[in-house]
């Protein structure tokens, strides 16, 4: 399904039966946000999330699932999904979510961001091959060794203020506890986007707890 969303209310403007119809859907209809249903015959919503978010102006995406510690949600989020919502989510909710959505708000906290990668990784399964010899101890994962990376280009400014985004703080409660107006705030969150190469305030999140970095900093 796919809204527009103007003045703060949100209209459907078009629908779709799988992926192939979504990107093709989207390309007629200009939606704001797109409410993707994950499984979905032909083109999964995953893909089409991929292709969508891959755009130059991509539309806001938002993961419809019956279960929030699928990995493919979370492969969705990595791919700049802003968030997700369980199927059984009363009609009045997903609208309000569609509108923060398409607001530049996020509908996914920290909280639940770590609670859906530790369900994740906690299912993968324990027969994973390994090498004939063991490290002496646990290497970084390639995913952690670059969520550091980039996190330590920032100054410690930036790094203050993406570590209160992977915290789940608004704009305006980032400028309270950093002593800064929200528009300095709004300021730096787009750099960090530009320089993280996040699509939005989630992947900040996930860089952050890839990094190792928990809810204190």
């Amino acid at each position: 399904m796919m809204f527009g969303v103007a003045d703060g209310t949100a209209i459907v403007v078009g629908e779709a039966g799988d992926g192939d119809e979504a990107v093709a859907a989207v390309d007629a209809c200009a939606p704001d946000v797109v409410l993707m249903d994950i499984r979905m015959p032909r083109v999964d919503g995953l893909a089409a999330t991929e292709l969508l978010r891959g755009r130059a102006e991509p539309p806001e995406i938002v993961i419809l699932t019956t279960f929030d510690a699928d990995e493919h949600v979370l492969r969705a989020l990595r791919a700049g999904a802003s968030g997700f919502l369980l199927k059984d989510t009363p009609p009045a909710e997903i609208v309000r979510a569609v509108t923060r959505v398409a607001a530049g708000d996020p509908i996914l906290s920290p909280a639940v961001i770590r609670r859906l990668m530790d369900r994740v990784a906690a299912a993968a399964p324990d027969s994973a091959p390994t090498a004939a010899v063991e490290p002496a101890g646990p290497a970084p994962a390639p995913r952690q060794v670059r969520a550091r990376e980039l996190l330590d280009r920032l100054s410690e400014r930036e790094r203050e203020v993406a570590l209160a985004v992977g915290r789940g703080l608004s704009n305006a409660q980032i400028a309270a506890e950093l002593y800064m107006s929200v528009a300095t705030v709004k300021s730096y969150v787009s750099k960090l986007l530009t320089r993280l190469d996040a699509d939005n305030r989630v992947q900040i999140a996930l860089l952050t707890h890839d990094a190792g970095l928990d809810a204190d900093g």
